[in-house]
């Protein structure tokens, strides 16, 4: 299928050498209404071309439907069985405490990105946030870079230097659409002055968590989208875009919140220091979701534990809670990291703990947010139609490279 026939095996899955460069995009958030809404209002024309074109699937996303989990699947090809990143955030049991999970050393699987500069390959990564630019460049020898901290980027720690004199952008602030842009705007520079092999683009998804898909600012947000995948286009690059989670309205019929605080109920149920529940959805930029999520974890000792499954199962507004070798197998979870019951909210439905804990004065608009099952349908598209694709396979947003480097046709 490619004229270079060597390829680079990653965690059991082997990756043809590109023979154009590839450029992965990761639209954090990004359901597949966004792409549709914004063809059916004009605002897109690039990504009309390409779904006509190129290749248009849908696949999953990795549960629990949050950002490291999913960006680190989608480097490592893997499930979170495997490279061992199940959260933003966990219970650190060797610890003993709660901690972010954005360290390197909670990561059990090389990425395919650090693989492939290994063999040879020029390669580069630019994510919004800073919060993963670590566990991205974990073992990379290439460009590695946020926009977030780009201004800080050196040749020693980055790969690069003077990164906004490049873009040609101020490095924006971290709650706004331009961090978003400032990814894919450089993602294009470097396409002019380095011509990496691969490319990894990572942006953020503070847009979906206040607009809802044809709303005109997310309209605006893939217009100018469009504008950068259709200048990547134009300099030969092989193009896959997709998402790390979907995003869902989480109110009532009024726009409020839609909150079950599951400590609180604990607490209540079983008394206080009986069970810690923990939302692994947190990171350092709760503004825009409060640190809610529709997915949540729980440590209980033995003894009640079968009374705090039924009593969390009870609740309105719950989907499932799941026994800790159930949920590991259902949803390939590292089961040393997810605590003894995980819980998910359904599609309306976000989980707390209790109501004093999260501080919602920074929620604008009714509140939008991800990480269960609900979200989980996430956009597969390609500027190449793809050959030798068995039509029956399931598809995951980690195979996003392998569809890329070993299916996408020729130009």
């Amino acid at each position: 299928m490619k004229a270079n026939h060597e390829t680079v095996e990653v965690n059991g899955r082997r990756y043809a050498r590109p023979s154009a460069p590839v450029v992965v995009v990761c639209v954090d958030g990004c359901e597949p209404d966004y792409l549709t809404q914004a063809i059916r209002a004009g605002v897109a024309p690039w990504l009309a071309h390409t779904l006509e074109h190129g290749t248009s699937l849908i696949g999953e996303c990795v549960v629990p439907s949050f950002t490291n989990p999913n960006n680190l699947s989608i480097v490592t090809g893997v499930p979170p069985a495997v490279h061992g990143i199940c959260g933003n955030y966990f219970f650190d049991a060797a610890r003993g405490e709660e901690v972010m999970m954005n360290d390197p050393a909670y990561l059990r699987a090389p990425t395919l990105l650090a693989r492939f500069a290994d063999s040879g390959a020029r390669v580069a990564v630019v994510t919004a946030k800073d919060k993963l630019r670590t566990l991205l460049g974990e073992g990379l020898s290439g460009i590695c870079f946020s926009a977030e901290k780009a201004g800080e980027a050196t040749l020693e720690n980055a790969g690069i230097e003077r990164v906004p004199e490049l873009v040609g952008l101020p490095v924006p602030s971290v709650y706004s659409a331009d961090l978003s842009e400032f990814v894919f705007a450089a993602g294009v520079r470097l396409q002019e002055t380095r011509r990496p092999d691969l490319t990894y683009l990572s942006t953020t998804d503070y847009i979906q968590h206040k607009c809802a898909p044809g709303a005109l600012e997310a309209n605006a947000f893939y217009a100018m989208v469009d504008r950068y995948l259709s200048k990547l286009d134009a300099m030969g690059a092989v193009i896959g875009l997709t998402a790390d989670h979907g995003m869902s309205a989480k109110t009532d019929a009024a726009g409020r919140p839609r909150v079950l605080y599951l400590q609180q109920v604990l607490d209540d149920a079983l008394g206080p220091g009986a069970a810690r529940v923990i939302l692994p959805i947190t990171d350092p930029y709760v503004v825009h979701h409060g640190a809610l999520g529709s997915f949540a974890t729980v440590y209980v000792s033995p003894g009640p534990l079968a009374q705090a499954r039924e009593c969390l199962q009870r609740l309105p507004g719950i989907e499932c809670v799941l026994e800790r070798e159930t949920a590991a197998a259902r949803f390939e979870l590292p089961p040393d990291r997810i605590g003894d019951l995980v819980v998910i909210g359904d599609h309306l439905t976000v989980l707390g703990t209790r109501a004093d804990r999260h501080d919602l004065s920074g929620l604008t608009v009714p509140l939008r947010s991800h990480g269960g099952l609900s979200e989980q349908l996430v956009p597969l598209v390609f500027n190449r139609r793809l050959e030798g694709l068995d039509p029956g396979r399931r598809l995951r947003n980690f195979d996003v490279f392998d569809l890329a480097l070993n299916h996408a046709r020729s130009a």
